[in-house]
């Protein structure tokens, strides 16, 4: 038996609707706020809910790690551009410009095709996979041109 106390805090029909109550019988349909939640009452009496599978979300931390190993990566393709830039009187006398053209394109657009082929070839695994994959990424594709001469090189 419930005190007039705890009779204040609640109205009648305060109690938690079942997944049966929610739902709707066959023919019936829901409007308004919540309305795409109500699932239907099959023949045999089974909830049928209208979402059974909805994707999840990525978690804050893991936006939050993708935008800024996005970002980085996005400093590498600029850091590609200076740093080829600065090479090319060194690789003009070393190769031709039609060797060295297609290697340089290719150099920067590295840190977008990695990015890309992370997000894509990792749908579907663990989380740690896909950092661990974005982390190596970060690793591998430093533009060491740029890293070595800077900037205003000499």
């Amino acid at each position: 038996m419930t005190s007039d106390s705890d009779d204040s805090l609640s109205w009648d029909g305060d109690e938690p609707e079942t997944a049966r109550e929610r739902a709707l019988p066959e023919g019936w349909n829901a409007v308004g706020k919540g309305s795409d939640d109500v699932g239907t009452i099959e023949e045999d009496g089974t909830v049928t809910p209208a979402h059974p599978e909805q994707p999840v979300g990525l978690s804050t931390p893991m936006l939050l790690l993708i935008g800024v190993v996005g970002g980085v990566y996005l400093l590498y393709t600029i850091g590609w551009i200076v740093g080829g830039l600065r090479l090319k009187p060194l690789a003009s006398f070393l190769v031709s410009d039609v060797m060295f053209l297609p290697w340089f394109v290719l150099a920067i657009a590295a840190p977008a095709l990695w990015f890309l082929a992370s997000w894509v070839l990792t749908r579907g695994r663990a989380a740690w996979i896909r950092v661990a994959v974005l982390l190596a990424g970060m690793v591998l594709l430093v533009p060491w041109p740029f890293v070595t001469v800077g900037v205003i090189g000499s």
